[in-house]
């Protein structure tokens, strides 16, 4: 992991004022509240979290959006712990964390979940690709060879009320805009779809309802795009976000999704992207250049923006 560059001027803000301003932004892009039948699911890639100098209030305003939802995937976690546990204080004793080990980039994957609302089942595990099968990892039109996963993508099992579900937890390969790089990813996004599809019609499955989230690394959801086109190869399903926001801040990417199997779309009640920097600093956004308004959000809070789900299966 390489830490985005540390904003050299100093930013000064009233941390209750902010409180405001995420909560009245929530409002206006329709954030769902917990209630007693609905289950909200949320991804968020917290950039370089753990390698970035956060001050407490930063992971304040992290965790007051994260307990808006009932299990959240964090990615990029940095292997130095410090960060997820700062995070996890402030998230506060109602949510449970669980976390995996180090993978390629130095990187962690974690999910929290509210306790009182969600049950962790006992299976968690990774995804792995058996050495006989790599050669079943394979997208028309590209030659690259698959040799396994950079991060292997965390799984992890809960029960809301009757309904018992298996999330993936995905940070795919981004490396950089070569070809070879780019197959690499598409290779990647294709062995998450190919083990969704092969388990949730095995007869040994643990848990049958499975929904793969995380930051695929997904440049556009059109025909055509060859990431996106691997994940939704095999039957996932991408919704058309009601807030039709990008999750990066300062680009038009779509790289984080949350991906479902048919027989789940009935049950989503909402979605879309929270756009915290539409909300956050204001006058920071006002009086300084856009890119220095960009540069502190990606360093203190994150260049992604959280995406949720919202499902009605009580």
């Amino acid at each position: 992991m390489v830490s985005f560059r540390k904003p050299r001027f100093k930013y000064d803000f009233d941390f209750k004022e902010q409180i405001k301003l995420l909560n009245k932004h929530k409002r206006k892009r329709t954030v769902p509240t917990q209630n007693r039948t609905t289950l909200t699911l949320c991804t968020w890639n917290i950039a370089n979290l753990g390698l970035q100098d956060r001050a407490d209030d930063h992971y304040r305003l992290i965790a007051h959006i994260i307990k808006w939802f009932d299990v959240i995937a964090v990615q990029e976690i940095h292997d130095n712990l410090e960060g997820l546990f700062k995070l996890a204080s402030f998230v506060g004793s109602k949510y449970e964390l669980i976390f995996n080990d180090r993978g390629g980039n130095d990187e962690r994957a974690a999910f929290f979940y509210k306790k009182s609302r969600v049950k962790r089942l006992a299976m968690t595990a990774e995804v792995a690709v058996p050495q006989r099968e790599l050669k079943d990892i394979k997208v028309k039109s590209i030659k690259s060879k698959f040799k396994g996963f950079d991060r292997n993508p965390f799984i992890a099992t809960f029960q809301f009320q009757d309904f018992r579900f298996m999330l993936i937890n995905a940070h795919s390969f981004f490396g950089s805009k070569t070809k070879a790089h780019m197959e690499r990813r598409i290779l990647e996004t294709y062995a998450i779809a190919r083990y969704a599809d092969l388990r949730r019609n095995d007869t040994h499955v643990y848990v049958p309802n499975i929904i793969a989230l995380g930051d695929f690394n997904i440049p556009k959801i059109t025909k055509g795009d060859a990431v996106y086109e691997a994940l939704i190869s095999r039957g996932l399903q991408l919704p058309e976000h009601s807030t039709q926001i990008a999750s990066s801040i300062s680009t038009d990417n779509y790289y984080d999704q949350i991906a479902f199997f048919p027989a789940l779309k009935k049950s989503i009640r909402s979605h879309g992207v929270f756009d915290y920097d539409g909300a956050l600093f204001e006058d920071l956004y006002n009086n300084w250049t856009t890119i220095q308004f960009n540069a502190y959000c990606r360093y203190y809070i994150s260049d992604h923006r959280p995406m949720w789900l919202e499902l009605d299966v009580g």
